[in-house]
């Protein structure tokens, strides 16, 4: 005698009348185009590696001048740069979008010029403008101060000048965005209380904008690392154009050019770290818990796995 089937909505397979449901066996859809893209991905990787290592390329020159002291000076260098020019384009930005958003049509005009010219240009361009200003002004001088441009306009002062004013433009646009995302009332309330309108920036605004601006201020950093690497064309001693001087004498270009990458991955990867955990500390306030951090769900893995081998063993 056959178990009577109940009618399930929709079409669905029946299950066996009286059959509890947790005894149904759920059977998971099988991906077979997950695993032929796997295999494909695999094959392509495997086909490069092979390439590179058939090229014509001396991979023993890579871990040789991978810690070279010239390498070394060129990595403290950009390293230097970046951080410079980021914080000159943090305090830029701050500045214009203050001035972006003032009521004043003088100063929200000039903050406006300054973005459009300076994210309107590119970096390079504006590197090499400033390099060669003394085509246009041979003589600096403010009156208190004269000397030739050429000593004043030194690689390292062209460099920061470059990237830190176009940095500036950018961050005046992040900074904006995060200011208009704090809740008018929060400004109503601070003037309510007495506070001035600097007053009401600097301790109420700012602090609630942080939250939406140091996400993209992470990003704009880890580019700021490899954006640097344009400064070459400034004659900088960067991290870059120490791998092209050791290449022009070693005839290894390649290999510097291998070498300055694992450096600038490096670098992008350790900073990638401070803003993740940077961003973590700023969303205590929006979220009710946060999420765990890599290492957190790591222990927790681990600690799964050695309860489920005692439970094993017992």
């Amino acid at each position: 005698m056959t178990d009577k089937l109940d009618k399930v909505p929709g079409g669905a397979s029946p299950a066996p009348s009286g059959l509890p449901p947790e005894a149904i066996k759920a059977i998971p859809v099988r991906h077979y185009g997950r695993w032929v893209a796997g295999v494909v991905v695999v094959a392509v990787l495997g086909l490069l590696v092979y390439a590179f290592s058939q090229g014509n390329v001396r991979w023993a020159t890579v871990p040789e001048k991978l810690f070279d002291p010239s390498i070394l000076t060129g990595l403290w260098h950009t390293i230097l740069i970046s951080v410079l020019s980021m914080a000159l384009g943090l305090v830029l930005g701050v500045l214009f979008a203050v001035m972006r958003l003032s009521k004043n049509p003088v100063t929200s005009t000039v903050a406006w010029l300054y973005i459009w010219i300076f994210r309107g240009t590119p970096v390079y361009v504006q590197l090499l403008i400033w390099f060669n200003l003394a085509l246009i002004f041979p003589i600096f001088n403010i009156g208190f101060y004269k000397d030739e441009m050429t000593d004043v306009m030194t690689p390292f002062l062209a460099a920061l000048l470059g990237l830190g004013l176009n940095e500036g433009a950018y961050m005046a646009e992040i900074v904006r965005a995060g200011i208009q995302s704090v809740d008018e009332g929060q400004t109503e309330a601070s003037h309510a209380l007495g506070m001035t309108q600097s007053q009401t920036m600097r301790r109420v605004v700012l602090p609630q904008s942080m939250r939406v601006i140091i996400p993209p201020t992470g990003n704009e950093f880890i580019n700021m690392l490899k954006t640097s690497s344009l400064v070459v064309a400034v004659q900088y001693q960067d991290l870059l154009r120490s791998a092209q001087d050791i290449a022009s004498t070693s005839f290894a270009v390649m290999e510097m050019f291998f070498v300055a990458s694992i450096w600038y991955l490096a670098l992008t990867s350790v900073f990638s770290v401070g803003q993740y955990y940077l961003e973590r500390r700023y969303a205590r306030g929006s979220l009710r818990s946060l999420p765990p951090t890599p290492w957190q769900k790591v222990k927790a893995n681990l600690l799964s796995l050695r309860s489920e081998s005692r439970g094993g063993a017992a």
